[in-house]
């Protein structure tokens, strides 16, 4: 009744069970090793792959996670009143240019933030996540545009978790664009970049905002202190600098919950100076609510006023925050929060500071906006409170640098570094302590080496238009291929927008030999190492299915059979895949010629939810090709600790009772053979206990090409050489990275004495 067959992922021959052994071996394999058993035992933890991590709330929370939203994303855009005007002219304007100019700032906030952004964009996010990576692994759920994970029906990047619709579901023009994309690997490569472009820019943005808002609040105490020289303000901001990124291990919630009331309280002074503003000194600059005179500014100024986008873009630097910490707010607490609070705001503080400007006598408010503007006897206040916002605004940048980088590395574009969930509540606010003290070092050596708002005005804004331009393209491509859209409501909506950024952008690249180049470069390489990174793994799955092929195919080992070794074995099991044995397990037996009593194949599923109940944290089921094997799923909440001194007795006792509870469905004839299991269990882990880890080593082997006549061609060969020399050097960088990053399993706090480690080379 037994079936003779070897483990899945080795030949017959390699494993032989010795004949002595074998009569008492049998009596586990006539029970539950149908493959369907296995599958549907394990059912429950397949599920786990489409349970998403999306969160929605209402009522009270709902406005809770407002008023967090307000202390994170607002910061950063908010305080832009600080420096628009200042960034923009050089001289007093005319009332027409002072008007243009503030009609560009209120459509921009009016088009590109609240329309673009909180209307259409933020319901582009891919399971809850936001940021342009997000719509780039969102387009790759329902098009071919990327190379699957490890070929693991429990896999997270398993093909298996593509939703592609049906061909006649989709519109003509959507089926064509999806055979292009499909078809064309240059296209996956662009899509691919702009994905890490997006990524990357946003976090070098992270490092010059906390220096431009605060070195910008810093310098508003010349106003009073002339005498104030520039490394008392350098001084002065770095500290502060250092102790808003001190503050971060608390959490999102909590920091966001402590701002939020600076914030407010800074967009209501900004609303009722714009106000007073407008009552005392002009109130026909409110003509700029007409478009036409953003037109007539930019004809009458040609070329300057052109340039003059570069400052004026200013005005919503920090919208792609709005994108990118979406996955720690919500999309309705973030459209509650700027709809009904900031966006309000900010039009009055722009058109009261314009209508301060144009009736200014002595011709120097647009230096300073926000300070020469505020109402009589609220100088000190407004100084205070500027201050402690622009402190708060390097929240948004900063949190958004934390969300981007978990969401590169849950698809293996970045190596698996140390994250913190700072929330039960909510599951998707975390910190990441070595991106912090990196961010950290970058923005106090950018405030040192800049020392001013001007020449860091210069570096700064560039990133976000870019930013925002790519957002744009890659959401009209969801929107005919996910949301299905007609293309003649896709296609002007995109134009545009598309008009909007590239405008923008135009101007904004004039200032890239003045400092722009910076954070070019900064987004350059963090781009670089992204997809370095990313082009490793694929390469290091290719080989380990290759390697995987080869342990197949392996001859059988020299004693001939397998030999039963007393006690139990837990072999970590990375993937957790019921189709074959761990690489750990499969040299084990190939090296020695011996099997562990019992085995166990322990796989760890992280969730994210905080906590799993003591009933579902465990799945058991017997290997379906093993005797005295079982495969023991542990799934776990980022709250906990999933593994502890002690956790193999937690095994057994979870396959005991697996067992126990089998004999109610086990026909009688088969109860003495499960009673058996459960003895032989019991033996085996009262003899003696092992922990099994794998250690794979990699090295860089020669990739052949066995195309002969490619061979001979003098011109193929060279290149051949030139790609397989860049190539080595590709994954000799990829291969030093992983070495001093990964993490292994010796790290966790378990019994370091019953510990073994198999290694095994596998080739690039």
């Amino acid at each position: 009744m037994a079936s003779n067959s070897s483990p899945s992922g080795l030949s017959s021959p390699a494993i032989r069970i010795a004949e002595q052994d074998r009569s008492v071996l049998q009596t586990t394999t006539v029970i539950n090793n149908d493959d369907d058993d296995v599958h549907d035992t394990l059912g429950k933890f397949d599920g786990d792959l489409e349970q998403g991590r999306k969160q929605t709330f209402s009522g009270f929370l709902l406005l809770w996670l407002g008023l967090q939203s307000c202390g994170v994303i607002y910061g950063d855009i908010g305080t832009s009143p600080l420096y628009v005007f200042s960034s923009t002219f050089t001289s007093q304007p005319s009332w027409d240019d002072l008007v243009g100019a503030l009609s560009i700032i209120l459509w921009s906030l009016t088009l590109i933030v609240s329309v673009k952004y909180v209307c259409i964009v933020l319901a582009a996010d891919d399971d809850g996540q936001g940021g342009t990576f997000a719509l780039y692994s969102l387009l790759a759920r329902y098009v071919r545009i990327a190379k699957p994970g490890p070929s693991s029906s429990l896999s997270k990047t398993s093909p298996g978790r593509l939703r592609r619709y049906k061909t006649g579901d989709m519109r003509p023009e959507a089926r064509s664009l999806r055979r292009f994309l499909e078809s064309s690997p240059a296209c996956q490569r662009i899509l691919k970049l702009v994905g890490v472009l997006g990524v990357s820019m946003v976090m070098a943005d992270g490092v010059l905002t906390p220096a431009q808002s605060v070195l910008g609040a810093i310098q508003g105490i010349t106003v009073v202190r002339p005498d104030l020289g520039t490394p008392a303000i350098v001084g002065i901001t770095c500290a502060i600098l250092v102790v808003l990124f001190l503050l971060q291990p608390f959490g999102t919630s909590r920091l966001g919950t402590a701002f939020a009331p600076i914030v407010v309280v800074w967009l209501l002074f900004n609303l009722a100076t714009g106000i007073y503003n407008l009552v005392v000194y002009d109130h026909t600059v409110l003509k700029a609510f007409s478009p036409h005179y953003a037109f007539l500014y930019l004809v009458r100024n040609r070329t300057d006023g052109w340039r003059s986008l570069g400052g004026l873009l200013l005005a919503f630097t920090g919208v792609e925050a709005l994108f990118a910490d979406l996955a720690a707010f919500g999309r309705r607490a973030i459209q509650l929060s700027w709809l009904c609070l900031a966006f309000p705001c900010l039009l009055f503080a722009y058109a009261g500071q314009a209508a301060y400007i144009s009736q200014d006598a002595t011709g120097t408010a647009y230096t300073n906006p926000f300070y020469n503007t505020v109402p009589p006897g609220t100088f000190y206040f407004s100084m205070v409170i500027a201050i402690l916002a622009a402190i708060v605004a390097s929240q948004a940048m900063v949190t958004s640098t934390f969300q981007l980088l978990v969401q590169v590395m849950r698809l293996s574009y970045f190596p698996h570094i140390k994250v913190v969930h700072t929330s039960r509540r909510f599951h998707d606010q975390v910190y990441v302590p070595l991106a912090n003290w990196l961010l950290m070092i970058g923005t106090v050596v950018v405030t040192a080496v800049y020392n001013n708002t001007t020449s860091l005005g210069n570096a700064y804004g560039v990133c976000v238009i870019f930013v925002t331009f790519l957002t744009t393209c890659m959401l009209a491509l969801v929107a005919l291929l996910i949301w299905r859209l007609p293309v003649y409501v896709v296609l002007p909506v995109f134009l545009v927008f598309a008009l909007l950024d590239g405008t923008y952008l135009s101007a904004v690249l004039t200032k890239v030999p003045d400092g722009a180049w910076f954070t070019l470069l900064l987004a350059f390489l963090l781009s670089s190492i992204f997809v370095l990174w990313r082009f490793g793994k694929e390469a290091q799955w290719g080989a380990e299915e290759r390697h995987q092929a080869m342990l197949e195919a392996s001859p059988p080992s020299k004693a001939g059979t397998t030999a039963l070794v007393p006690g139990l074995g837990v072999f970590f099991d990375k993937l957790g895949d019921p189709a074959r044995p761990p690489p750990c397990f499969t040299h084990f037996v190939l090296k020695f010629a011996a099997c562990p009593a019992v085995t166990i194949f322990f796989h760890m599923r992280p969730l994210d939810v905080p906590v799993i109940a003591p009933e579902e944290r465990f799945v058991v089921a017997r290997h379906r090709a093993l005797p005295s094997a079982y495969i023991v799923v542990l799934r776990h909440g980022y709250a906990e600790e999933p593994l502890r001194p002690g956790i193999a007795h937690d095994l057994v006792e979870e396959v005991d009772r697996f067992l126990a509870q089998s004999l109610g469905t086990t026909p009688p004839a088969n109860v003495p053979l499960v009673q058996q299991e459960r003895t032989t269990l019991k033996e085996a882990s009262d003899t003696q206990i092992v922990y099994l880890l794998g250690k794979e080593a990699m090295r860089v082997g020669r990739k052949t090409n066995d195309d002969d006549k490619e061979k001979s061609n003098p011109t193929w060969r060279h290149r051949l050489n030139v790609g397989a020399f860049c190539r080595r050097m590709l994954l000799e960088l990829f291969l030093w990275i992983r070495e001093n990053s990964r993490t292994k399993l010796a790290a966790f706090d378990m019994e370091i004495d019953k510990m073994v480690e198999i290694g095994y080379l596998t080739d690039l």
